[in-house]
C-alpha cells in the first residue's frame, strides 16, 4: 500500500471511530481529498470489512449512514498505525541524513566563500 493511500485508510478509521455519522462529503473535507477518493475509500474498507454501513434510525434522509468500526476495523486501525508510524520514522531518518549532509555542504560552502571562516 502507498503511504497516501495508507495514511488515507489510517485517518478515515480515525475519524469515523470519533464521529461514525460524517457523510462523504464531511469526511472528504475533513482528510482533505476529493469526494470521488472518500468514496473509493469507504467501499475498499466495507468490502474489507473493517466498517460496516448501518441508516440512522430516526434519519428522515434514508441515505444517511453511520460507518462503525467493525472489530476487524479496530484491528487494522492499530495495525495501520503501526505500518504509518515505520514508514514516518523511515522518513524522519532520511530527512535527519539529507538535512546533516545539507548543513555540512554549506559548512563547507561557507568556509571557501569567506576565508579565515567568518560567518554571514
Amino acid at each position: 500500500m502507498n503511504t497516501s493511500a495508507l495514511e488515507t485508510d489510517l485517518r478515515a478509521l480515525q475519524l469515523l471511530a470519533r464521529q461514525p455519522k460524517l457523510n462523504q462529503r464531511e469526511l472528504a473535507s475533513e482528510l482533505g481529498v476529493s469526494l470521488g477518493k472518500v468514496n473509493y475509500c469507504l467501499k475498499m474498507l466495507l468490502a474489507k470489512g473493517f466498517l460496516k454501513a448501518q441508516n440512522f434510525k430516526n434519519s428522515k434522509n434514508k441515505l444517511a449512514y453511520a460507518y462503525v468500526l467493525t472489530p476487524a476495523g479496530i484491528a487494522a486501525r492499530a495495525e495501520l498505525t503501526i505500518e504509518f508510524l515505520q514508514v514516518k520514522q523511515q522518513e524522519y531518518e532520511r530527512l535527519s541524513h539529507e538535512i546533516a549532509a545539507l548543513k555540512a555542504q554549506a559548512e563547507q560552502d561557507n568556509s571557501i566563500l569567506l576565508p579565515g571562516n567568518q560567518s554571514l
